[in-house]
């Protein structure tokens, strides 16, 4: 609404809201504060873990900052854009979700004091954009080179990347595996190397420890064989694998078959199982004795194959046959008189096991496959898809490193560095932008700052110890080492993070808080009106 002449004039709908000026800056930057504040206590090895509860009561336990704001349903626009941050974050690198999140939470609430000191959005939005160029400059920088032959530099690295997981004594066991499966399927591209955990099948089933989560060399089928008279396990297997029902199909056009006596009904029922009998003589002249189907399998086929001997399972996933094809060697075949030796798959070993109440196909010891599978076991559900997190965690950080083979020390000793590098640049800059670029270098210092906090340590006095020994010539590798209580070389302790997860979390903190800061007005449709209950029969008198 609007004044003109002393008579208001309507614009917006009747029902819409107007938020304009600094009090719709601090209604957004509250919100998104908010968010930060919500996964800021789980950063680090004790940080602690949030208990979701969704609207029909099923529960998470987490720490992982990714999930806990995909799980909770946001309705502020401000504070959605804090939960785009994380999933940038996680979609990107993979890790490092809570980092961007309560950078960008900090970033806000230091600009908030610089606007109540009367600098201008868009200096300070100017200010960050050169403080977050000049931070992934200094990273790019100090990170430390790392060869993907070096598989010790890469497990510390995946461990690095579980340690605020609560896997006890498995995350070594997890390293390992994350660290032999991103090497498997990774590829050269051009000249850089490139790993696509795509690539990597992750089954999660209860039952066991989480100690007997292993890794195939090959891929998981969740399915059975299909037939009780097919062998149950194929040594040496030649893999076809079949984009072709092996079924009489239907005809697309509506069609009638006139028979006058009982021998030419026989004689269409032969002729069917003489198609079906046709199929399976393709597929053993091939040399195939496995068979891995996209599509149906019809029951009379299934006899005729199992008559062979051939092992056969239907109606796979085309995500698993595609997977399939890179770990065998073997080409999806669409069409079966096209199924010829070259395009069988191999397998040292292909085998139907029951894990927990199912039974599953493995199809594994595969001689050099492009893709790999592992099966996730833990007693508890709670556990099996905390399992899988952490998984998925250290296969991004290792894939990371391989894109980009550069490592930086965790425990809030590249922020600490960062931070006092940007002071320093920020004197050069001059200007108002200087108190942007000082706001900045302040909030990396929040990371070691939050991890302190977190292990219930004195955050005062560590970041004391740790601003003094980064004046040091080697204090670059000093951190927060929460389980000691005091400031060490975390170098040593094996805390390595990528240099490319760091770059990405400034980038998006940076980037979120600037584009809530450049809002100075909020303007909200009316809510539509509730719909009206359903009409019940009628009332019991």
């Amino acid at each position: 609404m609007s004044y003109l002449a002393g008579q208001p004039v309507l614009i917006l709908k009747e029902g819409s809201s107007r938020n304009r000026g600094r009090d719709a800056q601090r209604s957004n930057i509250t919100a998104a504060i908010i968010v930060s504040e919500v996964v800021k206590s789980t950063l680090g090895p004790r940080g602690m873990d949030k208990m979701l509860v969704d609207s029909l009561g099923d529960v998470t336990v987490t720490n992982d900052g990714a999930t806990i704001l995909d799980e909770i349903d946001v309705q502020n626009p401000a504070a959605k854009m804090m939960v785009e941050v994380a999933k940038t974050q996680d979609d990107e690198v993979g890790d490092g979700t809570t980092t961007a999140v309560v950078l960008a939470g900090e970033l806000l609430k230091r600009a908030q004091n610089l606007l109540d000191d009367n600098v201008h959005p868009t200096t300070i939005v100017a200010g960050y954009k050169k403080a977050a160029d000049r931070a992934v400059q200094i990273l790019d920088s100090l990170g430390e080179p790392i060869k993907l032959e070096d598989k010790a530099a890469l497990k510390k690295v995946a461990m690095t990347s579980m340690h605020s997981k609560g896997l006890g004594g498995v995350r070594e066991h997890f390293a390992d595996i994350a660290v032999t499966a991103i090497l498997q399927v990774m590829e050269k591209r051009g000249d850089s190397w490139n790993a696509d955990i795509d690539n990597i099948q992750l089954v999660k089933k209860e039952g066991k420890s989480m100690l007997d989560t292993e890794l195939v060399k090959g891929v998981i089928v969740d399915k059975e064989v299909v037939h009780p008279g097919m062998p149950k396990q194929v040594k040496n297997a030649k893999v076809a694998l079949l984009d072709a029902a092996l079924e009489i199909e239907k005809t697309e056009t509506s069609a009638e078959i006139r028979i006058n006596d009982p021998t030419q009904m026989k004689a269409f029922l032969d002729e069917e199982t003489h198609m079906m009998k046709e199929m399976v003589d393709k597929i053993k002249a091939s040399g195939a004795n496995v068979v891995l189907c996209q599509k149906g399998i019809d029951d009379t086929t299934q006899h005729f194959l199992a008559k062979e001997g051939v092992l056969a399972v239907r109606r796979i996933k085309k995500s698993d046959m595609e997977k399939l094809a890179r770990a065998t060697g073997g080409k999806i075949v669409t069409n079966l008189d096209d199924l010829k030796a070259p395009d069988l798959g191999k397998a040292g070993l292909v085998e139907e096991k029951k894990v927990g109440d199912d039974k599953m196909v493995f199809i594994q010891e595969c001689k050099d496959p492009r893709s790999v599978s592992i099966l996730i076991r833990a007693g508890l559900e709670r556990l099996v898809d905390e399992a899988e997190r952490a998984l998925k965690d250290a296969l991004s950080v290792v894939a990371d490193v391989v894109h980009k083979p550069k490592v930086v020390t965790g425990a809030g000793a590249i922020e600490a560095e960062l931070s006092k590098k940007l002071i320093d640049y920020a004197i050069k800059v001059g200007g108002r932008e200087q108190l942007a670029i000082e706001a900045f270098a302040e909030t990396l210092d929040t990371i070691p700052k939050t991890l302190a906090d977190n292990a219930g340590l004195d955050p005062i006095d560590i970041m004391v110890s740790l601003r003094s020994a980064h004046q040091k010539k080697d204090g670059l590798t000093y951190g927060v080492d929460v389980f000691e209580g005091k400031i060490r070389d975390m170098r040593k302790q094996g805390v390595l993070e990528p240099v490319r997860v760091k770059e990405q979390a400034i980038k998006s903190a940076a980037e979120a808080a600037s584009m809530i800061l450049r809002v100075d007005d909020v303007i909200a449709a009316a809510k539509p009106p509730p719909s009206p209950p359903p009409r019940g029969g009628e009332p019991d008198y």
